[in-house]
């Protein structure tokens, strides 16, 4: 059964971005449309993953995925993300804190929090877990994400200068998967609180660009700090020291009692 489109979170978040921009949406069954060919094309990008020894990819959408992650006050008082390993693997019950703690379930910690740093070894899934919650986000039916809130996936690894516009980065991003350039639309839907921004791979930023990047999402965080934010981030090796700046905005907040 067809699902009529003011009745998709997703589109009336779309109209909402773009209806005072002046960009040319000009009913809800417009607005559908680019949201599902959004949505497409985003599967078509980030909604396969290939595995060794298999000749053809699977869908993200069969694989599940459980995280372990540290709330605020527990990553602070590591002394770098590097210290985290160490003081992990010397634990002899292998565990970042006292007592006994259970895999949680990825989608559920995303949706609980909104700001989360997903910390993890290389190889570990982090880069297939931020494009996993971006499918679940674009869901049309049993959408977990409540509000609704548009995904919008950065590899970090890409700004190579220290000229880092991410909200530049975020509009193109929108133009690649479909809707039209427009910085605008970025920052109409940033002031919304819109959007749930996928930044992956921040050690994978270059070490002489990392400074520039690091503080272009400190500022992205506060400035827009209604939107969600996810971010991941190797625990292999010892990150520059402005890492806890970052790791303050994009760490999970305690819990709400």
């Amino acid at each position: 059964m067809a699902i009529e489109p003011f009745l998709i979170p997703g589109v009336k978040l779309l109209w909402d971005m773009v209806k005072s921009t002046g960009e040319k949406i000009k009913d809800f069954a417009t607005a559908a449309q680019a949201y599902r060919n959004y949505a497409q094309k985003y599967k078509s990008r980030y909604g396969w993953l290939k595995l060794l020894g298999m000749l053809k990819p699977v869908t993200l959408d069969s694989v599940y995925t459980a995280v372990r992650f540290l709330d605020k006050l527990s990553i602070l008082q590591y002394e770098s993300l590097g210290n985290i390993e160490e003081i992990y693997r010397e634990s002899p019950n292998r565990r970042f804190e006292q007592g006994e703690r259970r895999n949680e379930d990825g989608i559920q910690v995303a949706t609980s929090h909104q700001y989360l740093m997903v910390l993890g070894g290389p190889g570990s899934g982090k880069t297939t877990y931020l494009r996993k919650i971006g499918l679940e986000a674009l869901k049309e039916q049993n959408n977990p994400f409540k509000p609704a809130c548009l995904p919008v996936l950065l590899e970090l690894k890409r700004f190579r200068s220290d000229d880092v516009n991410l909200i530049q980065a975020i509009a193109e991003e929108l133009e690649v998967l479909g809707f039209p350039a427009s910085d605008k639309i970025a920052t109409n839907a940033l002031k919304q609180g819109k959007l749930l921004i996928l930044l992956d791979g921040l050690d994978e930023v270059p070490q002489d660009n990392y400074n520039a990047v690091s503080d272009a999402i400190d500022k992205l965080v506060t400035q827009y700090e209604n939107n969600r934010f996810i971010a991941s981030q190797s625990e292999k090796g010892k990150p520059p020291q402005n890492v806890g700046k970052i790791s303050k905005n994009l760490t999970t907040p305690p819990p709400k009692n």
